[in-house]
């Protein structure tokens, strides 16, 4: 809305018109253009063109951080595959570990199975061995006692009863051996 500013009591608004010195509002119209030039050539002009690049500052600047977190939100992803595979490689690897793990034991027990029956073996052959020395010893004990004996029959005739006595003292002397 407009108002229009009424002249003062007792005037009218002709007079008003009148009382305006035209010079001075013509020159003050002109002083204003003029300064309005220049501030639009030197101010304004390098003004705008800081404004400008201002803006194509903070557009290249946003523009910038937006590839970044772009960037960054790939590099996460890749990030987050790695740790994946790593940590699959991990138990990959682990699982391999604990399954050797478990062959090397299986197969140390049954090495450790296969040297104890070798062992047993070994001790039965010693055992048998031992024995038949023993057996074989003893025999030739015996001939050698039933030589002895035999000798001593033959130095000596003996009756029935003597011979016996010989005899159960031969066994005795052949049981306390064993």
């Amino acid at each position: 809305m407009l108002k229009y500013i009424s002249a003062p009591e007792g005037t009218e608004s002709a007079g008003f018109l009148a009382s305006v010195e035209w010079g001075t509002m013509l020159y003050s119209l002109f002083i204003f253009i003029l300064l309005f030039l220049l501030l639009r050539k030197f101010a304004f002009g390098p003004l705008m063109k800081v404004m400008e690049e201002r803006q194509e500052k903070i557009s290249a600047d946003i523009a910038t951080a937006e590839e970044n977190r772009l960037e960054a939100q790939r590099l996460l992803s890749e990030q987050e595959a790695a740790l994946e595979a790593a940590r699959a490689d991990a138990k990959q690897i682990l699982d391999n570990a604990r399954a050797t793990s478990e062959k090397q034991a299986e197969q140390i027990i049954q090495t450790a199975k296969q040297e104890i029956e070798q062992s047993k073996k070994v001790a039965r052959a010693e055992i048998e061995r031992e024995k038949e020395q023993a057996v074989e010893a003893l025999r030739a004990q015996v001939g050698s006692l039933s030589v002895m004996l035999a000798t001593k029959v033959i130095e000596k005739e003996l009756d029935a009863q003597q011979q016996e006595k010989l005899i159960e003292n031969y066994l005795k002397e052949v049981g306390n051996k064993q």
